[in-house]
C-alpha cells in the first residue's frame, strides 16, 4: 500500500524593505514573522532588504516608502506599506490566503 501524496502548499515569497534597525522596521519584521507563522502556516520565504546598506535597490525596485512588503510569489506582484500591524489589511492587500482557524 502506498501513502497518499501530500497536498502541495504554495510557498509565499515575500520581500521586506527596511531602513536598518529603526523601530518601525523592527516592528514590521516582527509582525511579518507572526503573520507568516500564524496566518500562512509558516509557508513563507522572507528576504529582508536593508536600504541603508543597499540604497540602489530603492530605485531599482521602485520602493518609495519603508517599510514596504512585496509579495513576489505567487503572482501577481503586490505590495503594502507600513509596519504590517493591520493583519487583515496585509492579507487583503497581498491577496494572501489565511490558514483556516488562524486567529
Amino acid at each position: 500500500m502506498t501513502a497518499a501524496p501530500k497536498a502541495s502548499r504554495t510557498i509565499h515569497r515575500l520581500r521586506l524593505y527596511v531602513a536598518g534597525q529603526s523601530p518601525r522596521s523592527m516592528v514590521a519584521l516582527g509582525n511579518l514573522n507572526r503573520l507568516c507563522r500564524v496566518h500562512l502556516g509558516g509557508q513563507c520565504r522572507v528576504e529582508v532588504v536593508d536600504l541603508l546598506e543597499h540604497p540602489e535597490r530603492a530605485q531599482r525596485d521602485q520602493i518609495i516608502a519603508i517599510p514596504t512588503l512585496v509579495k513576489r510569489w505567487p503572482l501577481p506582484l503586490l505590495q503594502v506599506v507600513g509596519d504590517l500591524s493591520d493583519v487583515a489589511y496585509v492579507i487583503a492587500g497581498l491577496e494572501l490566503p489565511a490558514v483556516q482557524g488562524a486567529s
